[in-house]
């Protein structure tokens, strides 16, 4: 048909502008007509095609424009065919509608690469495995070379000169180049380091208090992170500043499936002393004690005998003593409780007393790591602990307040 109609313009008796005339009209028409019939008619079909498909690729295409830009490149193809069909080579018109046909398509060529990466991130992160690769960081990378060859291939194409004599040029914009995407190539590099070993991925806890970060990794790009705060505000961090500085990285506590409790309650040390036989007989009554208690009278009574030790002293021979007591209340209440990981560390110690008090510490995980969970968990144990100090005889040691000290002058009388 297109041979027909060309001969059919060479067979007509008209001017040679006239000619150049029609052929540029049957171009521009053919042109819209391509147009119309491949975005309004062929696309939107195949998208409701897609749209209706189970697939979720197929929606992912079109979401991209993947398809409409490739629809430009052909329109573009066909323009510059019918170009060179129809006019002659020596044509101005020819040579300038071929410009503008190359330009177009590398471009729409460039874009329709753009819509393919954007693609391949959306289809990732759909899967949970590679959802927490820094995919982001290397498709940004990769838009960044294809942007630069895309620019000689422009300069190219329009001074009519090889790429390979404008790449060989480049050696001396080098250092200058370097200068300009410092930190695109520090953000590749680092991108590069953090997926390779693995040190950080998109929804990590992550904590970097030099950056006010503490949350959520919710993107990792090519030059910067994104980190959603628990105040739901969101810090960026440079790429790179992950591989020079150091951060905290929560997600081995959360894979662990344990979370961290080490709180102290602090004991006023003039409360601690040894058990009465009163004492004892109540606290031996307590079903997480009864056991305790048996085998450690048993222990020291049998020590004792051995030493023959004068009990009417209460510094010879062995006794129990209230504060041991309930660490021992303490660690049996915490192999107890359906909230520790009975799998990992689990005490109770003593550690160095101060003018604030002997710091009796909680070392334990709770098997549930989400936040809200784990301090629910950290509050009811503690809420107990307070409460069942008075029953060995202790005093949780604290400040004065200001109730305190008016009990105080009242007591003295002022």
């Amino acid at each position: 048909m297109f041979d027909t109609a060309t001969q059919w313009l060479q067979d007509l008796n008209l001017e040679p502008s006239a000619k150049v005339a029609i052929a540029l009209a049957a171009i521009v028409v053919i042109a819209i007509l391509t147009h119309l019939i491949l975005h309004y008619v062929f696309l939107r079909l195949v998208e409701k095609l897609a749209y209706r498909s189970k697939w979720v690729w197929k929606r992912a295409l079109f979401e991209q424009n993947l398809f409409n830009r490739i629809a430009f490149v052909f329109q573009a193809m066909l323009v510059r065919w019918q170009a060179q069909l129809w006019l002659a080579q020596e044509s101005l018109f020819l040579s300038g509608i071929e410009l503008t046909a190359k330009l177009w398509i590398l471009f729409y060529l460039l874009l329709s690469l753009f819509s393919l990466l954007d693609t391949l991130l959306y289809l990732a992160h759909q899967y949970r495995v590679a959802r927490h690769w820094p995919l982001r960081g290397v498709f940004q990378s990769i838009k960044l070379i294809a942007s630069g060859f895309a620019c000689i291939l422009f300069v190219s194409i329009i001074t009519d000169k090889s790429p390979v004599i404008l790449l060989s040029s480049l050696g001396a914009m080098t250092a200058v180049l370097l200068l300009v995407f410092k930190d695109s190539l520090l953000g590749l590099a680092a991108g590069i380091q953090l997926s390779a070993n693995k040190m950080l991925s998109v929804g990590d806890w992550l904590e970097m208090p030099k950056y006010g970060a503490d949350g959520d990794v919710i993107d990792i790009g090519l030059t910067t992170v994104k980190v959603q705060n628990w105040d739901r505000t969101i810090t960026t961090i440079p790429t790179y500043a992950l591989i020079s500085d150091s951060f905290k990285n929560w997600r081995g506590m959360q894979e662990s499936g344990g979370r961290r409790i080490m709180r102290s309650i602090r004991i006023d040390v003039a409360s601690v002393a040894f058990l009465s036989e009163e004492d004892i007989v109540r606290l031996r009554k307590t079903k997480l004690l009864t056991d305790y208690i048996e085998r450690k009278l048993a222990e020291i009574d049998k020590a004792n005998a051995e030493e023959r030790a004068d009990l009417s002293c209460p510094a010879n021979g062995r006794r129990l003593t209230n504060l041991g007591t309930f660490r021992a209340y303490l660690n049996a209440y915490l192999k107890a409780h359906p909230g520790i990981h009975q799998a990992m560390i689990l005490m109770v110690r003593q550690l160095e007393p101060d003018a604030h008090g002997l710091p009796i510490q909680v070392y334990a995980f709770s098997n549930d790591t989400r936040w809200v969970n784990y301090e629910s968990i950290q509050a009811d144990i503690f809420d107990h602990v307070l409460a069942v100090v008075p029953e060995f005889g202790l005093r949780v040691h604290q400040m004065p307040s200001g109730q305190d000290l008016q009990a105080l002058l009242k007591a003295t009388g002022n």
